[in-house]
């Protein structure tokens, strides 16, 4: 052999003929090996059953997958549109995927049921936060199509069932990219209102392509935060969507919102008519009752006077005896207090208060001479003390010339050279007053 290749010219050849003759390819396989790392990019194994190939999905291809919110999933069938890729520096090849598609299932459909999945699993569905839709609404919010027959059932059946009721229609786009983004602001308007008290998002049916804005996840988390109640009426009875689930309530269709949400006048009109009758003939029953009542007690009370009478004389005897209690109490009281005032007179304390007066006199004078005696004493002693602790005092050390040198920064007593470093500050407390100063030489 005459033609000698270096290792990248032999890549390099391969990666030409490898790129070259499979430009955009077509392959189906179970993903495996699936990484996400920092950068974005989706890395992972596409295999069957005898084989296996390195793919990469790099982010700005992936950004396709927002309409849908497609992810990849470990074992999930798909099918890839990609590239063939050499990476010389390994003598690698792997597929750059472009696009992907889930297999047995659509990418919408998938995205439908992760994204359901992972709601369910934060609670937005639970009945824990659904919210009581009001008896009798004032003002009903609208978020549909302004054109479509949708908002004319809507109108139509409640004129029919209640024509006072008003309507507040946010017309949006039911379809297609912008829709979703439209709803969510058109929910944040009819908020900002302040006086709508129930809305409804409505549609009619369609395929799965078309009802996709009810199924992305901000116009759910919008729904899910706000503070007014919202049923959602999207497509026809068998047809679901996200919006269906998070909602406070679901109808089966826009024109069974309207009649959920609004009452039927003249039933409610029917209602009041018999709640009338029956409180009449409530109010009549419970009339002729007390009517009945008080001539039975007129019958029982003939002539009330001689039981007045009766009352009176019992209660002229409970007066006097009263009166004649409360005289005797009063001089029993009386007779008490003069005898004891005598027996006070026989046991007078002026002579038990003189006797008192002298011993506390003596007591008094006892009490002074022992105290001047020890208050001499301790004065000796407090002097003989102050002798010495002036003889031993730092001082008294310090009126002969001595100071007592400190760290500034530590307030630690220097004691020898070795404690200070050239530059350091000391304060130097003499016999009076005390000053800083900084080392400059150490000898």
């Amino acid at each position: 052999m005459e033609d000698i290749l270096t290792v990248s010219q032999l890549n390099n050849n391969i990666k030409f003929l490898l790129e070259e003759t499979f430009d955009v390819v077509l392959v189906e396989g179970e993903v495996s090996n699936l990484r996400r790392p920092q950068s974005g990019h989706v890395y992972f194994t596409l295999k069957d059953e005898a084989s296996q190939i390195r793919a990469v999905f790099f982010r700005p291809f992936g950004a396709y997958q927002k309409r849908g919110k497609f992810e990849l999933e470990e074992g999930l069938k798909v099918l890839c549109r990609a590239r063939l890729n050499v990476y010389l520096p390994r003598g690698e090849y792997q597929l750059v995927v472009e696009s992907v598609e889930p297999l047995g299932v659509g990418a919408l459909q998938k995205a439908f049921e992760q994204l359901k999945a992972k709601l369910f699993a934060e609670g937005l569905f639970d009945e824990c936060h659904k919210k009581t839709l009001p008896f009798l609404p004032e003002k009903i919010g609208v978020v549909t199509s302004p054109t479509g027959a949708v908002i004319r059932d809507i109108l139509n059946i409640t004129k029919r069932r209640f024509p006072s009721v008003d309507i507040l229609i946010a017309p949006v786009r039911v379809q297609g990219g912008e829709a979703a983004g439209e709803m969510i602001q058109a929910l944040r308007n009819l908020h900002a209102c302040g006086n709508v008290d129930v809305i409804i998002i409505a549609r009619g049916g369609g395929s799965l392509e078309d009802m996709a804005p009810f199924n992305d996840e901000a116009l759910a988390r919008e729904i899910f935060r706000s503070t007014i109640p919202v049923v959602s009426a999207v497509g026809h009875e068998t047809d679901f969507t996200i919006c269906d689930f998070v909602a406070d309530l679901r109808a089966p269709t826009p024109s069974a919102a309207a009649e959920l949400i609004v009452p039927q006048r003249s039933e409610l009109v029917a209602r009041l008519n018999a709640l009338q009758q029956r409180m009449m003939a409530g109010f009549s029953r419970h009339l002729n009752d007390g009517q009945e009542q008080l001539n039975d007690l007129r019958e029982r009370l003939k002539d009330p006077r001689r039981f007045v009478v009766n009352l009176q004389i019992g209660l002229d005897e409970l007066r006097d005896r009263l009166v004649c209690a409360l005289q005797n109490k009063r001089q029993n009281v009386y007779n008490e207090f003069r005898q004891l005032e005598l027996r006070l007179l026989y046991r007078s304390p002026a002579l038990h208060v003189r006797e008192k007066k002298m011993q506390l006199q003596n007591l008094q004078k006892e009490m002074s001479g022992h105290f001047l005696t020890r208050l001499n004493a301790a004065r000796e002693r407090l002097m003989k003390n102050s002798a010495v602790l002036e003889s031993i005092s730092p001082l008294a050390v310090l009126q002969r010339g001595y100071s007592i040198t400190r760290r500034v920064d530590s307030g630690a007593l220097v004691r020898q050279t070795d404690d200070l470093c050239e530059g350091d500050d000391v304060n130097v407390l003499l016999a009076r007053g005390n000053f800083n100063a900084k080392i400059e030489k150490i000898f």
